[in-house]
């Protein structure tokens, strides 16, 4: 009951925020300041299991109960329309952004949304996703995903090429699109490090574009005109999202 009485309090205020809008400047600000200060309590009585249990719930009586044919068709098969990477940033799920329903999307989710380059040792991982998706799924689009304040990106662009690796893992893996950051530092090294960073997220999505096509069912499919390769950006500050699609001008092999 105590953690109704908290989650009733939060939602009253806020209603009454969006309803009242012709609140005097001081109630308005007193109401939000009695928010804030609810929520920062209901934070330190934090259960993730009994948060989680309480998703769950909520998951299967809005949604799961309420759409039987869809999660009927879903135990049969998924036959998903696109493969997306996206990065493991907890801000930018790419479901909640374009409101991808289940079975619509086949999703990679990783640091600074990365596709590396074809390898069957070091990234054989990612390797049996993409192959899985194209040869077996038959995706139609793979679409790259960048987004704003990406710490991965950061990462990339403030490795110094004089010292050694500072992590286990993380610059290994982000130099996947080392080519990124040369190009941004070469055409925008007049910009601030920040506005250099947001031009190294888009450029990264372009890098990992180009890796994909080091795969050969990604070439032969993209070819053949069975899938298509677009990048996008998702600026949760400015709340916009781009996409873009590029012109590889691939031609298809021929043999002699």
């Amino acid at each position: 009951m105590a953690n109704e009485s908290f989650e009733d309090a939060i939602a009253g205020l806020s209603k009454l925020l969006r309803e009242k809008a012709d609140l005097g400047s001081v109630a308005a600000a007193k109401i939000k300041q009695i928010t804030a200060e609810l929520e920062a309590a209901g934070s330190k009585g934090f259960d993730p299991v009994e948060r989680m249990k309480a998703g769950f719930v909520h998951f299967r009586t809005e949604k799961y109960e309420k759409n039987p044919e869809l999660y009927g068709a879903l135990a049969k098969g998924q036959k998903p329309k696109f493969m997306v990477f996206a990065c493991s940033d907890s801000r930018v799920c790419p479901s909640h952004i374009l409101d991808f329903q289940p079975g619509e999307a086949f999703m990679i989710r990783n640091i600074a949304n990365m596709v590396p380059p074809y390898d069957q040792k070091k990234y054989s991982g990612v390797g049996a996703a993409i192959e899985y998706a194209v040869l077996h799924l038959k995706v139609e689009n793979i679409v790259v995903i960048g987004h704003s304040c990406c710490g991965g990106i950061k990462g990339l662009m403030s490795i110094s090429d004089d010292k050694p690796a500072s992590s286990d893992f993380i610059e290994n893996w982000v130099k996947i699109c080392s080519a990124a950051k040369s190009k941004v530092t070469a055409n925008s090294g007049s910009l601030s490090f920040e506005e250099q960073c947001h031009n190294c997220e888009k450029e990264a999505v372009n890098v990992s574009l180009g890796n994909l096509l080091t795969y050969p069912f990604v070439r032969e499919a993209v070819v053949n005109d069975a899938l298509s390769l677009k990048g996008a950006h998702y600026n949760f500050v400015k709340g916009t999202f781009e996409l873009w699609d590029l012109d590889f001008t691939i031609s298809p092999s021929v043999s002699i």
